[in-house]
């Protein structure tokens, strides 16, 4: 006959049977596990009372509460994948994508007229044999004033207030510094140079709408053997040609910077009326486009060439000042401003 402790686990295994029929979700089955097979579940605690057994029905016993806490673990997992499989289902359901529906294009992002202009502007100097140089965001004193021949008492330097990190290192100013590093890293065995470098410059400049504290330069050097303003001029006058039009023209006009001597400011003929005066000229024909010059003996020398051997010019053009030009743009603010209704002007074609 069975003893007591079969009949008590025969009769739990029944009543766990009835209560897994209703556990109808994850919170349901969680508390039948806790109920019935944790370690201090009913049907695994029945071992403990094997104790109160006779000895000698102890083998029969045990065999008989293992098999209907197996039985009853069996069914639990049973229907723990069964509710899984039905939760996956509707999930599946409820995420159904209709493929029937036309799709979504990602929009398309346009080129930035700020990078049109530097694109256009770096190709035009490589074709002609130039070299493009990355400069240095962060300057020293030392790089971007005094090897320009911009001592710390010149007062060119309030024009070119910038943002300092400590008393020696600054924002650059200018993109010209590019062009004393290029020649003191080459002044060892001096070869000749010609390179352009583009690259952002940072004044305490924000008067107006055409000004800003941050703005583009392209600044162009060429070094060598018996180079004279007449080479300056034929290069500026085939950039002007190959950026605004073959019908342009250009002038100089003497003017001041102190790593240049002589130093010109450089106009070209208004390409929106041709030359007759219009209100983007202002009524003169020309417009202002950059600065260049021969390069000062004394820039050579501290750079490490000896102007007796060697000459060369220098030039810089305003990248965003191009581009208001070419594209009608008002305010220089617009670059920077990220404007998906500005930027759609420009596809890059």
């Amino acid at each position: 006959m069975e003893n007591e402790l079969i009949k008590k686990g025969r009769e739990l295994r029944e009543k766990a049977k009835e209560d897994l029929a209703k556990a109808l979700d994850q919170l349901g089955l969680d508390s039948f596990y806790a109920t019935y097979l944790s370690k201090k579940g009913s049907l695994r605690g029945l071992l403990g009372n094997m104790k109160d057994v006779a000895p000698e029905e102890r083998g029969e016993t045990g065999s008989a509460i293992n098999s209907f806490f197996r039985e009853i673990n069996d069914a639990y997992e049973t229907r723990k994948k069964r509710l899984e499989e039905e939760k996956r289902q509707k999930k599946l359901e409820s995420e159904t994508i209709d493929i029937s529906l036309p799709g979504r294009k990602p929009q398309t992002g346009f080129i930035n007229p700020y990078h049109l202009i530097i694109d256009e502007v770096t190709d035009i100097f490589i074709s002609m044999g130039y070299e493009v140089v990355e400069g240095r965001d962060v300057e020293t004193d030392l790089y971007n004033f005094e090897l320009l021949n911009v001592p710390k008492d010149h007062p060119s330097r309030d024009m070119q207030d910038t943002f300092y990190l400590n008393a020696d290192k600054l924002l650059r100013t200018q993109t010209s510094a590019a062009q004393a590093h290029t020649m003191r890293e080459r002044s060892s065995d001096p070869k000749p140079i010609r390179m352009i470098c583009p690259g952002k410059a940072y004044r305490r400049d924000d008067d107006d709408q055409t000004h800003s504290h941050q703005f583009a330069q392209i600044e162009g050097l060429v070094v060598d053997k018996d180079i004279s303003i007449a080479n300056l001029k034929a290069t500026l006058e085939l950039f002007a040609k190959k950026m605004f039009g073959e019908k342009r023209e250009i002038r100089l006009r003497s003017s001041y910077f102190p790593f240049t001597e002589p130093s010109v400011e450089v106009d070209v003929s208004c390409f929106a009326c041709g030359g007759k005066g219009c209100s983007t000229c202002k009524g003169t024909g020309w417009i202002e486009i950059l600065g260049a010059g021969m390069v000062n003996p004394k820039v050579l020398r501290d750079c490490g060439y000896d102007p007796e051997v060697w000459t060369g010019f220098a030039f810089g053009v305003g990248v965003e000042r191009v581009a208001m030009l070419r594209y009608g743009i008002d305010d220089i603010r617009r670059f920077y401003s990220d404007d998906l209704r500005f930027l759609s002007d420009f596809t890059g074609k």
